[in-house]
């Protein structure tokens, strides 16, 4: 399973929502907090309204709230089941105010042009099934001037770094995933996604071709992870 429509997608993290973010946390030894601060910390102050795009179970959407740059998040995802747990943190954190939370696919927004100040996304963008067709509907969403946030996986680029990158990704990982989630695709799917994406430069490119300038990309732990920040001119 390489490649997945956005009803299959859906369904996929629907299965895995009940232990999505324990997975995450355990799986990535807790540094996916650390790369999801950072990648906030990018984001200019004094937003009035940010869209989340594939916000899951919002941990992205709250982090803005924590640094204080934005007013108001609207957050989308295919899976009801991760909203359905997004939705949990909300309340208890008494964010229902700030934070709404859609069911929603990413390549037909119902937004309008020119809606948000500032579109967000943390390993998402790889599941998009038409990564071009996603990234020009969020620059069609965004305000001129709006910045445009996203983490996601990359690969190491140092040998040694790389091969137990490798062996982490494509044998451990899913195999703990699987004795966890209890589904038998899941995380064979998501280093799937990891292994086919394009990062670094090429991905740079596809925001050029989608309407954005002036991008830029940091890499984070080794190559593991990268933050892109582009803007819609």
């Amino acid at each position: 399973m390489t490649k997945a429509d956005k009803t299959q997608v859906g369904q996929l993290f629907d299965s895995i929502s009940e232990h999505y973010d324990f997975l995450n946390h355990f799986l990535s030894f807790n540094i996916d907090k650390k790369w999801r601060r950072k990648a906030i910390k990018e984001l200019s102050i004094g937003k009035d309204l940010v869209l989340d795009v594939a916000t899951g179970t919002c941990d992205l959407a709250i982090e803005i709230i924590n640094q204080k740059k934005a007013n108001h998040i609207i957050g989308i995802d295919l899976s009801k089941g991760m909203l359905d747990k997004g939705q949990e943190k909300i309340d208890r954190l008494n964010l229902s105010e700030i934070i709404t939370l859609k069911q929603e696919n990413c390549l037909n927004l119902s937004f309008e042009d020119n809606s948000f100040d500032a579109v967000v996304v943390a390993f998402g963008v790889r599941n998009f099934s038409d990564l071009l067709k996603g990234l020009k509907e969020i620059n069609r969403v965004l305000k001129p001037n709006g910045e445009f946030i996203v983490l996601e996986f990359s690969k190491p680029k140092y040998s040694i770094i790389s091969f137990f990158y490798n062996l982490y990704l494509n044998k451990i990982l899913p195999l703990i995933g699987r004795l966890f989630s209890k589904h038998i695709y899941a995380y064979t799917y998501l280093p799937n996604t990891i292994n086919e994406f394009v990062y670094g430069k090429k991905f740079i490119e596809k925001l050029s071709e989608a309407g954005f300038q002036n991008s830029t990309y940091k890499e984070l732990t080794f190559g593991v992870a990268t933050i892109y920040k582009a803007f819609k001119l």
